[in-house]
């Protein structure tokens, strides 16, 4: 059984480590609640472009695009996949990373011919031990997401899609439902398919209720353009849910050890008492029996 000495050391060690994970809880919550303001302010801006891209399709239903499915298809492609991935640069965060990695197996499974684009330290760690190929240069981090960095990764995989490289794009990342739920998924970036651009029922914006637009310098090039906005949006987006869903997972992770730790304390605190108590108690003891064993050596003495 450890003695007083070694428990009130357990003591201090568990306090110590209870500042830090409730400095670490602090700091994730005001991470999320920046990030959530960062996606507000800039969702209403694609979401225009989600409409002007709704709008070319009234305007010329029949238009063609590389980046859209030709009418009719509507099952997996042939050719060398790209999948980004959108993991965290470090762990305790609970299941998150995890969740991520195993969606990216199960893809890596149905389709081996895939080349993966890691975002975030601790992704690029588990595929390298793990013997798995991804692009080496393709280091971006999984810190506080900017449109800027969305724009970069939009870019060199949109590159790669146009040139032929890629057949289609998947997106690997953690969707955050609500502060108590989130769950990894698996998007198809490119191509789209055309129903996701189609205007819903009762939806305003008929071809005979709105204006005529022209094109400059094509309806095509325009819809290319918006093509890469709208694709720069979606990734950016994807960063922004998974830096929220990793700061959401840190703060429970924090707070069940902080929870622990304040149980852990109790324990220890009242194993401490009582060794302590026993300590006490043998001390009166030795100095009861002392006590009564002194004036029986002084009548031996007389």
């Amino acid at each position: 059984m450890p003695n007083a000495k070694e428990i009130k050391s357990r003591i201090k060690s568990v306090k110590d480590t209870r500042k830090i994970t409730n400095a670490m809880y602090l700091i994730a919550s005001t991470k999320l609640q920046r990030a959530k303001g960062d996606l507000d302010r800039t969702r209403p801006f694609f979401e225009v472009v989600r409409d002007g891209i709704k709008r070319i399709f009234r305007t010329a239903a029949d238009l063609e695009s590389p980046y859209f499915y030709p009418p009719g298809v509507d099952g997996p492609l042939d050719g060398t996949y790209g999948c980004l991935v959108i993991t965290a640069d470090k762990g305790l965060a609970g299941a998150y990373n995890k969740n991520v990695l195993k969606e990216t197996e199960k893809l890596l499974e149905q389709h081996p011919d895939t080349r993966l684009f890691v975002v975030g330290d601790y992704g690029r760690h588990f595929f390298q031990q793990r013997g798995f190929t991804f692009e080496p240069d393709f280091l971006y981090t999984a810190q506080s997401p900017t449109l800027d960095r969305a724009r970069s990764i939009s870019s060199k995989l949109l590159d790669l899609y146009d040139s032929g490289a890629l057949s289609e794009i998947y997106l690997i990342y953690t969707d955050m439902k609500s502060s108590l739920s989130y769950e990894a998924r698996s998007a198809r970036l490119l191509p789209f398919h055309r129903a996701s651009f189609s205007t819903a029922p009762g939806e305003s914006g008929q071809p005979d209720q709105e204006p005529r637009f022209e094109f400059v310098p094509s309806i095509e090039a325009v819809l290319d353009r918006e093509i890469y906005s709208y694709t720069a949006g979606f990734i950016y987006s994807a960063l922004i849910d998974s830096f929220c869903a990793e700061q959401n997972a840190r703060m429970m992770a924090m707070d069940a050890a902080n929870r622990n730790a304040e149980k852990l304390l109790s324990e220890l605190s009242l194993q401490y008492n009582r060794v302590r108590q026993a300590a006490i108690t043998q001390e009166i003891t030795e100095i009861s029996s002392g006590a009564r064993a002194q004036p029986r050596k002084e009548v031996g003495q007389v």
